[in-house]
């Protein structure tokens, strides 16, 4: 005799009750799986986090120690030296440091001066600057201030550039002077042969304006 509950129907709903049973487990498996797996791996990120920022902070200290260890500091430092044609000049500065990387000096409180034959001396003085021993360069900067030996003119500028292979002294961040001819504002300026010429030039709104002195007297 055929039970009246054993029917397709009642078949095909034992069937799925079956299947989401399966997956209902399946599913359970995987939650305790993940239970235990996150924490693992939260715990591992964190470490790994915490890690990475204690040895950026010891490759720091020792990098910045290593920097430190290379740098050469000298007080009152004095450069001599001589251009092209035999004219000496002098590098005074309250401090110095010297870059172990590039051999540059860092100067601090630089003054310069430029012997232009006989009497003839140009003295420049600054904040700061950098000295290229290499390239014979001297770069300083801000408040400079030049006071010119040839052509009697006093300079103030935000930049100095010294070619000490020439004497050539440069700048092109904007200059203003006076002098025995009157006074000047220009954006950028060259002194050359010993201080004897001495060239301004003005752009866009930054013309040359100049004043003559009619008594000829230095400035």
């Amino acid at each position: 005799m055929t039970d009246p509950r054993d029917t397709p129907a009642t078949r095909a709903d034992e069937a799925r009750v079956a299947q989401e049973g399966r997956r209902w487990r399946a599913h359970s498996r995987r939650v305790r799986m993940y239970r235990r797996v996150l924490p693992i791996i939260m715990l591992v990120l964190a470490g790994g986090a915490l890690t990475w920022t204690v040895f950026r902070t010891v490759m720091s200290g020792v990098e910045r120690r290593a920097t430190q260890g290379q740098e050469v500091r000298l007080d009152n430092p004095m450069f001599h030296g001589q251009d092209a044609q035999g004219r000496s000049f002098v590098i005074g500065a309250q401090g110095a440091v010297r870059d172990g990387t590039t051999g540059h000096f860092r100067l601090i409180g630089p003054a310069l001066k430029l012997n232009l034959g006989g009497r003839k001396v140009t003295e420049m003085t600054a904040d700061g600057g950098t000295y290229n021993e290499a390239a014979r360069t001297v770069t300083i900067g801000p408040n400079v201030r030049i006071s010119d030996g040839g052509s009697g003119f006093v300079l103030t500028t935000p930049e100095a550039v010294v070619d000490t292979r020439t004497g050539i002294i440069t700048g092109s961040k904007g200059v203003q002077g006076a002098g025995p001819i009157g006074t000047i504002n220009a954006s950028s300026y060259a002194i050359y042969d010993q201080g004897q010429r001495v060239v301004f030039n003005g752009q866009g709104d930054n013309k040359i304006r100049g004043t003559i002195n009619p008594s000829g007297s230095g400035g």
